[in-house]
C-alpha cells in the first residue's frame, strides 16, 4: 500500500477546517479518520463551541454533494427520504428525492426530532439506502450522516435509541478553546464571511484511492488480541450493563487501520486502537447507573488502563497480519 495517498488527503482536509476552527485539529483528525472508513459522526457538546461550522467546513473541504437538515419536532421522515408525488402533467408517480440523498448529510440538533423521524435514519445509515412505498434506492458514494446534538437541554428533545447510537462511527466533543485561541478568534473577520470563502482540497478520486489504501492497513494477531481485550472488558465490567456490539469492534479496527495510515504506516499498533477506543467505543456503552456521554467516556477511559497494552516487539510480525498483501 502507498500511505502517502492517505496523509496527503488527511492533511489537507484537516489544515483547510483548521482554518475556520482553531486548536482543534485532534477532533477534525477524527472526522476525517472516520470518513475514510465510511463512517458516521456524532458530536455532542455545549452550545456555541463551533459543533455546526466544523461540520459545514468539513463538508465544504471534502468538495461533495452537501445538505443541512435541522432538526425539529415537526420533522417527518418523508422529509429527509423523499416522496412519491403524482405529476398530472406525466400522469404517473415520480420520486421527489429527499436531502439524504447527497453524499455529506449534516442532522443539526438530532434528537430535537421525534423517534419516528430518527428512525428513518437508520437504513441509510447502516445499509447506504433507502425505502420508500416498498423501493429500495442506494444512496451516493460516498455517503456520511455527520449529527450534532447539545447534552444540556431536555427540554423538547428525544434521545436517540441505543441501535442509532451504536451506527455512529464516532462520538466526539469539540471543547472550549484556549485563552490565546479564543483570543485570537475575537479578532478574525466574520466567520460565515470565512466559511463562505472556503475551497474543496481533494477530489472524489482522491477520496475513492484513499478509502481504499486504508483499507489495506494490515494488523498483527498481538494488536487484535489488545483490541478484543478492551472489546471484551466492556463486556465483563460491573460498571455497565450492555457492553460494545461487534459493530463497534468492527468500528475500533477499522480506526486504528486509519490511524496508522495518517501516521505513514502500513500497520496498526497498540497506540493506534487505544488512541481512538474512547471516540469509537464510549457513546456505545449502556451504564449500570445512568449516565451523561462524559460519564461514559470516563468509565472507558478507565477501562483502559486497565487493559495490558502488548509489547513492540512482535506487533509487526508478517506471519501474524491480517488484512491485504501491501
Amino acid at each position: 500500500m502507498d500511505p502517502s495517498i492517505v496523509q496527503s488527503v488527511y492533511h489537507r482536509i484537516v489544515s483547510n477546517v483548521s482554518k475556520i476552527i482553531v486548536g482543534k485539529e485532534d477532533v477534525i483528525g477524527k472526522v476525517t479518520c472516520a470518513f475514510l472508513c465510511s463512517g458516521h459522526v456524532l458530536l455532542e457538546d455545549v452550545p456555541g463551541t463551533g459543533k455546526t461550522m466544523l461540520l459545514r467546513a468539513f463538508a465544504k473541504s471534502i468538495g461533495s454533494d452537501f445538505k443541512r437538515i435541522q432538526f425539529t419536532p415537526d420533522l417527518l421522515p418523508s422529509d429527509l427520504t423523499g416522496i412519491n408525488f403524482y405529476n398530472q402533467k406525466e400522469g404517473e408517480f415520480v420520486f421527489r428525492p429527499g436531502p439524504l440523498f447527497a453524499n455529506i448529510v449534516l442532522a443539526d440538533e438530532i434528537n430535537r426530532a421525534t423517534p419516528r423521524t430518527q428512525s428513518s435514519l437508520l437504513e441509510a445509515m447502516g445499509e447506504s439506502q433507502i425505502s420508500v412505498d416498498g423501493r429500495t434506492m442506494a444512496l451516493p458514494e460516498p455517503f456520511m450522516v455527520m449529527a450534532s446534538q447539545n447534552p444540556l437541554e431536555s427540554y423538547g428533545t428525544f434521545p436517540l435509541p441505543e441501535a442509532q447510537i451504536d451506527r455512529f462511527f464516532m462520538c466526539l466533543t469539540v471543547g472550549y478553546m484556549t485563552r490565546d485561541q479564543e483570543m485570537s478568534v475575537m479578532v478574525q473577520p466574520d466567520r460565515e464571511k470565512m466559511l463562505e470563502d472556503v475551497r474543496p482540497q481533494v477530489t472524489l478520486d482522491d477520496i475513492k484511492r484513499a478509502k481504499e489504501e486504508t483499507a489495506k492497513v494490515t494488523m498483527s494477531s498481538e494488536v487484535q488480541n489488545y483490541l478484543m481485550d478492551i472489546i471484551e472488558k466492556t463486556r465483563t465490567s460491573s460498571l455497565i450493563a450492555n457492553g460494545v456490539s461487534t459493530r463497534g469492534t468492527l468500528a475500533l479496527y477499522k480506526a486504528a487501520q486509519a490511524s496508522a495510515a495518517v501516521k505513514g504506516r502500513d500497520f496498526a499498533v497498540p497506540e493506534d486502537v487505544r488512541d481512538n477506543a474512547v471516540a469509537v467505543l464510549a457513546h456505545r456503552l449502556v451504564l449500570t447507573s445512568s449516565g451523561s456521554y462524559a460519564e461514559k467516556q470516563r468509565t472507558m477511559t478507565q477501562l483502559l488502563e486497565e487493559v495490558t497494552v502488548p509489547m513492540e516487539e512482535g506487533v509487526k510480525d508478517s506471519d501474524s497480519m491480517t488484512g491485504q498483501d501491501r
